[in-house]
């Protein structure tokens, strides 16, 4: 009796790992795809990201018969208002992230996210008391070492990779917090609906004063461009699920994939450069991941079963 009541809690637990580590694969590859951009900025490169998004998604709530589903979600004036708070977060972070990206700075955006897991398990703590081991504890004070180690290095405070971290980990935790309200696919697109209006008013404004990337674009370069509405949902919608299924510390856990890609795309593809003081920040932040990743294989019982409930 008590194996078949568990049974629905290990596959949505099993679901959810798959669907985490699917997202962070695919947004390691992501700096990749920048490489084919036509000379565009950070702002309006985010907002055709969200214009494309909102009609992706559209389209994938009319070919699954969520429409209804996802117009009742409006009924809810606390998840309408979460997911608020999650669109300005994830405009943030692309934001943050396509910056990086389109100046160079991918080792930068690929700091933020290794530090991001640090980040989701400090919030998860502090907001969703989840209880952390010595382990954990240990590599969060690793971690806070690998930023004064950059700091001081670099001259300046790494505010690129601390943004992406902080964005990207408050976008997990309200998402989390979300729970079970409607469905992955239509929180999603709640929020690129809530950014759509300001996006077609920046992009309009740059279409009026001629700096538009449309006014001068090709067939195959707008493809390009529409691409990206697939490219941002899919994982997105994937983290979406994951979010509702996994404690936030897991999530946390999962999210070095994306950045170890990042990082051996910085060195090897964009070719940046790698000075004495960043190779030791790295190596005190993957110092703290492998201790995370350690904790974990050491503990993996601990939390699959009881703690989803707590965010519900």
């Amino acid at each position: 009796m008590s194996s078949g009541s568990n049974k629905p809690v290990r596959s949505e637990h099993s679901l959810g790992l798959i669907q985490g580590t699917a997202a962070y694969l695919i947004w390691g590859l992501l700096p990749l795809y920048f490489l084919f951009l036509p000379q565009i900025s950070a702002f309006e490169f985010v907002a055709v990201r969200i214009v494309f998004s909102l009609i992706f998604c559209m389209l994938l709530l009319l070919a699954t018969k969520q429409i209804r589903l996802f117009i009742s979600m409006f009924r809810d004036g606390k998840t309408v208002g979460r997911l608020g708070l999650a669109s300005v977060l994830i405009a943030v972070n692309w934001t943050l992230y396509a910056f990086a990206i389109l100046t160079g700075h991918v080792l930068e955006a690929s700091l933020g996210y290794f530090i991001n897991p640090i980040v989701a398990i400090v919030l998860g703590v502090i907001v969703l008391k989840e209880k952390l081991s010595r382990l954990q504890w240990l590599s969060l004070a690793v971690a806070a070492l690998a930023v004064i180690v950059l700091t001081v290095g670099l001259g300046r405070v790494p505010w690129i990779s601390l943004g992406l971290a902080f964005s990207f980990g408050f976008y997990g935790l309200v998402k989390n917090q979300v729970g079970k309200s409607g469905t992955a696919l239509g929180a999603l697109t709640m929020e690129t609906l809530l950014l759509t209006p300001l996006s077609l008013i920046f992009l309009g404004w740059t279409m009026f004063h001629g700096t538009s990337v449309f006014t001068s674009v090709d067939v195959p370069t707008f493809a390009l461009l529409a691409i990206s509405g697939i490219i941002t949902a899919v994982p997105l919608l994937l983290f979406g699920g994951a979010a509702r299924r996994l404690p936030l510390s897991t999530l946390g856990s999962l999210q070095f994939l994306a950045p170890i890609m990042q990082f051996i795309l910085g060195l090897l593809v964009f070719v940046e450069s790698m000075p004495a003081e960043r190779w030791i920040g790295f190596a005190l932040v993957w110092v703290a991941v492998v201790l995370i990743v350690l904790d974990m294989v050491r503990t993996p019982r601990v939390g699959p079963g009881p703690e989803p409930k707590k965010v519900s």
